[in-house]
């Protein structure tokens, strides 16, 4: 259940948006148009947005590269994560990760399985930690994009939702780097 304490501020945090994709270009970009559209709408800040080649290697530089800026807090990308040879998007993910968000792809198949039933199987969406920064991988289409953000990311991603969310503990993500 999503509950939003209205005593409490909104705080906007900065998302990049990335789009994985060999054919698509901005003009034809539904679903990371979709994705800023929704997060602008939320009222966050798009800090970023890139479109790169299904190259496992450009996507993790991109996404080490979002991570080492302290103006980006969370990374959302779109497209790679089904099953082909040129979907390297979760790889890529997994390549940067400090900590994986398992929950995160259960519950994006939870909500995929009501919507398309057992073709959610087929999604590899995924969530995770590194260098104090958010990132998720999500699959390329519109439907898929509005599911997670509308399901999951603008609940967690809002201050106020209860009984937690990802904002609240965005500061301590990286305290292990600051023990001594």
């Amino acid at each position: 259940m999503s509950r939003i304490d209205e005593s409490k501020d909104f705080l906007p945090i900065r998302i990049a948006v990335l789009t994985v994709s060999d054919t698509r270009g901005l003009d034809e970009d539904r679903s990371g148009q979709t994705l800023v559209d929704r997060l602008e709408g939320a009222g966050h800040i798009l800090a970023d947005r890139k479109i790169l080649r299904d190259e496992r290697a450009e996507i993790a530089e991109q996404l080490r590269t979002w991570c080492a800026d302290p103006g980006i807090d969370v990374v959302i990308s779109t497209g790679g994560t089904g099953l082909t040879g040129r979907d390297v998007t979760v790889e890529a993910h997994r390549d940067v990760y400090e900590k994986e968000i398992d929950a995160f792809g259960t519950v994006f198949a939870m909500i995929s399985m009501q919507k398309i039933g057992t073709s959610a199987v087929q999604s590899r969406a995924t969530g995770g930690v590194a260098n104090g920064t958010y990132l998720f991988a999500l699959p390329g289409s519109t439907g898929a994009c509005k599911d997670a953000w509308d399901e999951i990311l603008k609940w967690q991603l809002d201050y106020r939702h209860r009984p937690c969310n990802f904002v609240e503990i965005l500061p301590r993500l990286d305290e292990h780097l600051r023990r001594k």
